[in-house]
């Protein structure tokens, strides 16, 4: 049976694990990623961490044919090359995966396949999550960004300048402050979705409306909310029916069979969720209605998964 390696490279961590043919983790491992080093220190680090799951490989009798990756940034897939990254990693900006990965692991040309982080997490789901067997499925993450990946037939929609899946970036009617001002962007820009549907903007909200600055971070906001806290409560409002404007705002232009939602938002409970689905209702046209939005199910290996399907299923 074939087994290959996907790691899962983010801002602050690294995981990987042996897959076999069947989508199966057998052995994973993780290490932090080098997010000050420069691309060659993380390549070299994340070549070391697949060097160490090989040779466990190995030890059991397994030998890995392959590596598939799901990496933070803009990633050209066909190239293997970083098109642009933010500062979360620096220097990982036109850092060649690809080529870099193979000659560290001396693997031939063809073996290493890479892709952004969540699409590979759209590509676990889609394979053997909850989306299996969908003949196409939108993806969203709410967590530290809004981000997201389209679906159909198994494949991501990676786009001309392979940018395709950031849905945290255009614009929401809630990504405004209390003066009429648009709400500044991750990206640079002002008023779009991450700036209100995310964790980090769902804290911020929470304090510019004048909640407990001992509410360090969007979980205890989260707990506040389902104490019963009024300001908690309505900051988590606020930020769950932007993430369903948004969700039904995509679903209305790409119409797929069924929506993912995944992310620390997803996974706070019915306070949140049942607020987002509600609104995501709302915003879709008659066509639309009934279209099923499900939890993502794979969890932490979805990226893994995913990634290795990139060479599995090539």
């Amino acid at each position: 049976m074939t087994h290959v390696i996907g790691i899962d490279l983010g801002g602050t961590k690294t995981a990987a694990g042996v897959v076999s043919a069947d989508g199966s983790v057998l052995f994973t491992a993780q290490t932090p990623t080098l997010n000050r080093a420069g691309g060659e220190a993380i390549l070299e680090a994340t070549a070391g961490l697949v060097g160490g799951l090989r040779e466990r490989a190995a030890a059991a009798g397994i030998e890995v044919s392959a590596v598939g990756m799901g990496s933070a940034g803009v990633i050209d897939a066909d190239r293997g090359v970083v098109v642009s990254a933010t500062d979360a990693i620096l220097g990982w900006a036109g850092t060649r995966i690809t080529t870099g990965l193979q000659t560290r692991l001396g693997l031939p040309a063809g073996a290493v396949s890479v892709v952004n982080d969540v699409h590979a997490h759209a590509i676990g789901e889609a394979w053997l999550g909850a989306g299996a067997g969908s003949s196409s499925m939108l993806l969203l993450a709410f967590g530290t960004g809004v981000g997201g990946s389209f679906v159909v037939g198994g494949r991501p929609l990676l786009g001309h300048r392979y940018a395709g899946g950031h849905v945290g970036h255009f614009a929401s009617s809630y990504a405004v402050a209390a003066d009429g001002t648009k709400l500044a962007c991750t990206c640079g820009r002002r008023g779009h979705v991450e700036a209100i549907a995310s964790g980090p903007a769902l804290h911020a909200l929470y304090l510019r409306r004048g909640g407990d600055p001992d509410a360090v971070d969007t979980r205890e906001v989260l707990a506040r909310a389902g104490a019963g806290e009024a300001v908690a409560l309505g900051a988590v409002d606020t930020a769950a029916r932007a993430a369903g404007e948004a969700i039904g705002g995509l679903a209305n232009v790409l119409d797929p069979e069924l929506v993912v939602v995944s992310g620390g938002l997803a996974d706070a409970g019915a306070l949140w969720w049942d607020r987002m689905t509600l609104a995501a209702a709302e915003e879709l046209m008659p066509p639309l209605a009934g279209l099923r939005i499900e939890r993502a199910r794979l969890g932490n290996t979805a990226a893994i998964v995913g990634a290795a399907a990139l060479v599995l299923r090539a």
